[in-house]
């Protein structure tokens, strides 16, 4: 059927009526949500509780062989045998090396001999000075010469003696820097052999003497308190990232700053019985310096920096409303900070929605989400069956 002029020219205007209509409904419907969003925005917070915190300094560090004896000829000669065997265990008095000793055993025979003599002609010249058939002065250098005599047979013999060049210490032997044949004497610079006594062993570690001073002052402030005989307790990571299975115990701090780093050195002793820990080995060591009673554990989410670097903190008040708080940082502890000021004890934190809020505006609170279970004061891992219910609603 043919459509008629009249009605042509009315499908446009119909199509206009409709488009406009369904604008305005779409507007309507803009304006009813954006009106149903005038509410205070929602935010979520996690309330801060004081907790007792061990406040630990982790420290780099390297080991040292508890002791260190480096093995020297004390008479000169040829090195006839070495009588032990490189990388092995020694006992103190265990003898390395023999030396040879021909010269030596002749001097302590020709030695033994004048001694002898001399003693003798003492002994004789005592006896003719009491009947005055010797003078004073004859029997005094007799007695003088006998006792010369006795003390180069002593020393004949201690050369003998030092002709077996034994162990000073028990540790673990080096590797030897001659070998028979080789021409040794009294007070060389190079050391035959060196012995390292590795159970225990040192941990040597530097602490800025700065760190050292505020430590100081919050002990004797009263805002920190020492942690008992836990003070001197001292764990061990190792170079790889492992934990080592034995604490140690601090023994020493260096009673002078160094004048090129501005820090002290820190000794403690570990021990190794399986010579896990070799000496200049490079560890990180944890030492428990006090413990804060009432310490403020923040989640990281909570704290932002400004542009100059200022940390501050957004928390809810009393009436619903937003505070800004310039906060003091003082270490990382997992994901949280510890905090020394600008958060107090049941301050509510606002770890969510933190860009949609402003200082003085009022907010619908909420628990966290983004915070982890071990980073909420007092929180714990929901049950099998609060888990369920959870996805059930």
């Amino acid at each position: 059927m043919p459509i008629k002029p009249a009605h042509a020219a009315l499908i446009p205007l119909l199509a206009t009526t409709l488009f406009i209509g369904a604008c305005q409904d779409q507007n309507q419907a803009e304006g009813q949500g954006q009106g149903a969003q005038q509410g205070p925005p929602q935010v979520g917070v996690v309330t801060l509780e004081a907790e007792r915190f061990l406040l630990t300094t982790e420290l780099p560090g390297r080991t040292a062989a508890y002791r260190i004896a480096e093995v020297r000829p004390q008479v000169n000669g040829i090195i006839e045998k070495r009588l032990f065997e490189e990388g092995a265990e020694v006992e103190a008095g265990q003898q390395l090396y023999q030396i040879d000793d021909d010269v030596y055993q002749a001097t302590l025979k020709s030695a033994e001999a004048s001694a002898l003599a001399s003693r003798s002609l003492s002994e004789r010249y005592g006896i003719l000075v009491k009947e005055r058939a010797v003078s004073q002065q004859e029997f005094d250098e007799a007695r003088s010469s006998s006792l010369q005599a006795q003390a180069a047979l002593e020393q004949a013999r201690i050369n003998v003696r030092y002709t077996k060049v034994l162990a000073p210490i028990s540790g673990r032997i080096g590797r030897s820097a001659v070998s028979e044949g080789a021409l040794v004497s009294n007070g060389q610079a190079q050391e035959l052999a060196t012995i390292q006594q590795l159970d225990p062993i040192y941990v040597d570690v530097t602490q800025p003497a700065r760190d050292m001073l505020n430590l100081r002052r919050d002990l004797e402030a009263g805002r920190l308190e020492r942690s008992g005989d836990n003070a001197a307790k001292v764990t061990l990571q190792l170079e790889d990232g492992s934990v080592y299975p034995l604490d140690g115990k601090l023994e020493f701090s260096e009673v002078s700053v160094d004048s090129g780093t501005g820090s002290v050195t820190l000794r403690a002793v570990f021990p190794n019985p399986d010579e896990m820990l070799l000496p200049g080995m490079f560890v990180h060591a944890q030492l428990i310096a006090g413990a804060k009673s009432d310490a403020i554990l923040a989640p990281q989410q909570g704290i932002t920096r400004t542009p100059r670097g200022t940390a501050t903190a957004m928390v809810v008040n009393a009436e619903n409303k937003v505070e800004v708080r310039e906060v003091k940082t003082e270490r990382t502890v997992g994901n949280r900070w510890l905090i020394s000021s600008g958060l107090n004890d049941g301050d509510r934190l606002i770890t969510e929605g933190l860009q949609f809020v402003q200082p003085g505006v009022e907010v619908n609170v909420k628990p966290a989400t983004n915070v982890s279970d071990a980073a909420k004061p007092g929180a714990s891992a929901p049950s099998d069956d609060a888990a369920a219910a959870n996805q059930e609603g």
